[in-house]
């Protein structure tokens, strides 16, 4: 077989028609442009996404949420554009494909409902942005830091650096917890018992002090130390304290907690456990009888 031969029949294998869509030929031939094109649209989309995050974004100084949605809307723009630009390439009529779509609508829908909630929410957060890139989220009792937003998917980083796969619906109908959202600064509580044997005006220098010592508290707004109530045995009080970084918000809180203590014991103040007073009563006297019981016959 000489080079011409193999030539012929490399190219009627090529052309060697898979089926029909409407009234096009799908050829292999055609199926092998389709996915030249495809990748060369997905490798600009690379270069253009690169461009975008070192160049461009950089300069404006955007932040890490609205570059990535910038660049994630780009990616998607170019790939359905590419799409449209490889069924015209090889010659698929795209009203066919709607033809098909819409008889397959029906099944897609019933099978796919999932997907498309799922799909429908990642356009939602990519969009109105409840939740960027960076931001610190807590979802059920899951905490940590938002990685990726994919179309159907958010990726979260746990605080133990493992990765967290969330369905984009689960953003759209559960409660979500976005400590990064508008502003960064957040106030937390930190509640604490004392005595009530305590000296009250002690204890709320003390509290006062542990809140004006520590580096993290914001002097504006300033903080504030309330008494809250009686409990069963301590004086519940509570520092209402500002802070400006959201994602060391644990931290902050064991430090106060650690000063607390620490403030406590130098200036003899009680942090009660919880008591339970026990009343003992003796021992109802039981009734004697005075009749004396009859013996047998020895």
């Amino acid at each position: 077989m000489n080079v011409g031969e193999i030539l012929r029949l490399f190219y009627r294998i090529l052309e060697f028609q898979l089926f029909q869509l409407k009234d096009t030929p799908v050829t292999i031939a055609s199926l092998i442009m389709l996915i030249i094109v495809i990748v060369i649209f997905i490798l600009i989309s690379k270069m253009t996404r690169n461009i975008f995050l070192n160049q461009i974004f950089t300069r404006l100084r955007l932040d890490e949420g609205t570059a990535f949605t910038l660049t994630r809307v780009t990616h998607y723009l170019i790939m359905l554009m590419g799409c449209i630009v490889a069924f015209q390439f090889v010659g698929i009529d795209l009203s066919g494909l709607m033809v098909i779509f819409g008889a397959l609508s029906v099944g897609i829908g019933f099978g796919l409902q999932n997907l498309t909630l799922n799909f429908i929410s990642g356009l939602i957060l990519l969009v109105e942005r409840p939740i960027r890139v960076g931001d610190r989220v807590t979802v059920g009792e899951i905490e940590g830091d938002v990685i990726e937003i994919n179309i159907r998917s958010t990726i979260i980083r746990s605080l133990n650096n493992i990765s967290i796969i969330v369905p984009n619906s689960e953003f759209m109908s559960a409660q979500v917890i976005n400590w990064s959202h508008g502003e960064l600064k957040i106030r937390i509580d930190i509640d604490v018992g004392v005595s009530y044997s305590s000296d009250l005006d002690a204890v709320l220098q003390c509290l006062n002090e542990v809140a004006q010592e520590s580096k993290d508290v914001l002097k504006k707004p300033p903080h504030e130390v309330l008494h809250m109530g009686f409990g069963d045995s301590a004086w519940d009080m509570r520092i209402r304290a500002w802070i400006s970084n959201p994602k060391r918000h644990n931290y902050i809180r064991s430090d106060l907690h650690c000063a607390i203590i620490k403030k406590f014991r130098y200036h003899d103040i009680e942090i009660p456990f919880p008591q339970r007073d026990l009343n003992l009563r003796s021992p109802l006297p039981l009734p004697v009888s005075s009749a004396v019981p009859e013996t047998g016959n020895q």
